[in-house]
């Protein structure tokens, strides 16, 4: 890495509206592992300005709905088996093409609404080739077109989120953070919401904020003064001389990069960014 690379002028950094607010960013201290506190600050790739709730797939996005504000059906844990998640328990018949899925009672929107099936069914109606129906308060039907026996696996990921049904369009999920803030393309500031079904197992930062950066060498000098917590980056060469970041899967074919303050997971899944797009309710800040 060239000398030039690797001291970018500070007013590149801060050239936008988006990168300036890592100014006012603070990372609160943390103690123990796991522990709660602090606002972890991530610079992300992917953001358009016509990003929406429902509209834009960049990486930003991505972990914005599922990783934050969202949450699906089923879950890729940390470990990479797939779990339960909105959804307790799911069968399917013989041909794997009728599926039923019984879910979890007594979880609520950001907005106190209940969660139910015709949620599911406004959710996913569109999204699946075939019908979603709803079998009572707590149950869903999907047939589907075609048999499909990895389904339960399909419905963890991003697209499959689930929405109220009364305000598809909005930034209300089920999710650990609640929107506090959104400017689409430059910023989100989430909060912790005060009580939810993953307390003690996810969720162990206050609040997440995460900025876009479309610029690589410009994520990465955030991560190097210490700006941001957590960055994508697939060039190894910005990772060069900062023993203190860790990288991931390794320093030498990174897809992201963290502060060595952010503790994650013993096992990581890569079948996506940033611990499968979950980052943000599975780490935490080391004791200081």
């Amino acid at each position: 890495m060239s000398s030039r690379r690797g001291h970018i002028d500070r007013r590149a950094l801060f050239s936008s509206a988006a990168a300036a607010a890592l100014l006012a960013a603070t990372g609160v201290g943390a103690a123990g592992a796991p522990q709660k506190g602090g606002r972890l600050r991530m610079a992300l790739s992917g953001a358009t300005r016509s990003d929406s709730w429902t509209d834009g797939d960049g990486l930003f996005m991505q972990v914005a709905r599922q990783g934050m504000v969202f949450e699906t059906l089923t879950e890729v844990a940390a470990d990479g088996t797939l779990q339960a998640e909105l959804a307790l328990s799911w069968t399917a018949d013989r041909d794997v093409r009728v599926w039923t899925f019984d879910l979890r009672p007594g979880v609520t929107f950001h907005d106190g609404s209940l969660f139910t099936a015709e949620d599911v069914v406004a959710s996913l109606s569109t999204r699946l080739e075939g019908e979603v129906e709803a079998m009572g308060a707590a149950q869903v039907r999907i047939t589907l077109a075609a048999p499909m026996p990895s389904l339960p696996l399909i419905l963890a990921q991003p697209d499959f989120v689930i929405r109220p049904a009364h305000a598809l369009d909005a930034g209300i999920g089920t999710g650990l953070y609640a929107v506090k803030s959104f400017t689409p393309g430059q910023r989100l500031l989430t909060q912790r919401i005060a009580r939810h079904y993953k307390d003690g197992r996810a969720g162990w930062f206050d609040e997440v904020e995460l900025t876009s950066i479309p610029a690589e060498e410009v994520r990465g000098q955030a991560l190097r003064e210490t700006l941001v917590d957590a960055a994508d980056l697939t060039d190894a060469a910005l990772l060069k001389d900062l023993p203190e970041v860790i990288a991931q899967p390794d320093r030498h074919h990174p897809a992201y990069a963290l502060l060595s303050q952010v503790v994650q997971p013993a096992q990581v899944s890569h079948l996506r960014l940033l611990d499968n797009l979950r980052g943000p309710q599975r780490w935490w800040f080391a004791q200081s």
